[in-house]
């Protein structure tokens, strides 16, 4: 059956999915766009006609009910920002469209409640896209623990590490601000909570926060005598200055969002140096499982080189993960493509990937990673048949539904409300939609 798919928000991240839908004829078609602002739009339009679809009607935020309604829409695909998700999703279930939400599900409790409620009350479906789900190196490492290699999960030691060309951009956009975001602990952490979640089989009950804006702001870099900044990038900035982004240097990022500004205001390259940033660059996470794990996690978000390392401990032994997506980031100016993918001839930290099981009693080895075909080792092509094709019998339950966005969501609001605090918070007086340990 082909369904009719519409896109709620047309920044870059619509993109994929566009080209998804256009390349599944028998499974999907396209057959509407909503963005409230016309530049994004219009690029849109030249990018669907590119991919030889026809032009589609267009529809601003005020007019989901209507567009599900004019152009019966079967699914939605939400890619508009964090603060959003919560209004846009819910009216779309209550619209009669199924929907397909880009990570995180939302920002905070009332969020969350707010999608459940609705998607119970209207019967409709809600699937979040947790894509890192489906990378071969995680997927196998899922795999490893689901065969009692390491025996019952004990712990959990979880580190990521963002560069200054990705990490840095969380500072320059909308997501600086965390009533936006709801700060890196929900925006990109999302995803890791819910690997943890979904590698040990488990919901986390109990979290303990800290965390703190330690290197961007402008107050930090006042103190390291960093001297006066220029506002943003693209007009402003400097060729020369690692840390601006130029928005005309990318075909894309100038119409998407410097040709686009004039209609909303919104500018993407500030500086990661100044006023109004309220998000953390340096957090900390111990949170307990219902299964009896405890997790220990930190994300920094200034790093020279970019990537994780992720400790599984069990009853039997342990299991390592680690992962360089980039090993340095060595440009006089920044490339707003992510990741590069590039390895620097002679750098001691190769971009690469290795997981490593060592039982007790005995040496270590390393466990083969399975590479398939297609982007991200193969993970894309699976992840889109899931999304289109629906879930097939997967052994390793990778599709994600509201209740697993949900529990990824739920490690980041209650770290939040710690870091507010100071104290452990039970994630059950959360009052969270849909919650269960």
């Amino acid at each position: 059956m082909t369904r009719r798919y519409a896109v709620a928000g047309t920044g870059s991240r619509a993109q994929s999915y566009v080209r998804a839908i256009s390349e599944r004829p028998e499974e999907a078609q396209l057959v509407a766009l909503l963005d409230p602002n016309p530049g994004r739009l219009a690029y849109h339009q030249r990018f669907v006609a590119s991919l030889g679809l026809p032009a589609q009607p267009e529809y601003g935020a005020d007019d989901l009910e209507r567009m599900v309604k004019e152009q019966s829409v079967d699914r939605v695909v939400v890619t508009s920002p964090d603060y959003t998700h919560a209004d846009v999703v819910s009216r779309l279930l209550r619209a009669g469209a199924d929907v397909i939400v880009e990570k995180p599900l939302t920002i905070d409790a009332d969020g969350t409640r707010r999608i459940v409620d609705a998607m119970n009350e209207s019967g409709k479906s809600v699937v979040v896209t947790f894509n890192y789900r489906y990378s071969p190196r995680n997927s196998a490492l899922r795999q490893l623990i689901q065969d009692g290699e390491i025996g019952q999960v004990t712990s959990v030691e979880f580190q990521w590490v963002l560069d200054t060309r990705h990490g840095a951009d969380y500072f320059r956009r909308w997501h600086r601000e965390k009533q936006n975001s709801g700060g890196l602990l929900i925006h990109k952490a999302s995803h890791h909570f819910d690997l943890v979640n979904w590698w040990i089989a488990s919901s986390p009950r109990r979290v303990f926060a800290s965390g703190g804006l330690a290197f961007y702001g402008s107050d930090n870099a006042a103190a390291r005598g960093l001297g006066e900044r220029p506002a943003r990038g693209t007009v402003d900035g400097s060729a020369n200055d690692p840390w601006l982004l130029d928005l005309r240097t990318d075909d894309t990022y100038r119409q998407l969002y410097y040709e686009s500004e004039q209609y909303d205001g919104y500018l993407r390259d500030q500086d990661v140096f100044g006023p109004g940033i309220t998000i953390e660059d340096n957090m900390s996470v111990i949170a307990e499982y219902a299964n009896g794990a405890r997790l220990s996690y930190s994300l920094n978000a200034h790093s020279p080189w970019e990537g994780y390392r992720v400790s599984v401990n069990g009853t039997l032994g342990r299991a390592e993960l680690e992962v360089v997506e980039r090993a340095a980031v060595v440009d006089d100016q920044i490339d707003p493509s992510y990741p590069s993918g590039r390895v620097i001839a002679g750098d001691v930290r190769a971009n690469g990937e290795r997981l490593v099981l060592q039982k007790h009693w005995a040496t270590a080895v390393e466990v083969e990673i399975p590479r398939g075909e297609g982007g991200h080792g193969g993970g894309d092509r699976l992840i889109y048949n899931d999304l289109f094709q629906g879930p097939g019998d997967d052994p390793l339950a990778r599709a994600a539904d509201v209740h697993d966005g949900v529990r990824a969501v739920a490690v980041g609001i209650a770290a939040n409300e710690s870091l507010t605090t100071g104290q452990p918070i039970n994630i059950a007086d959360l009052n969270l939609g849909g919650w269960s340990a």
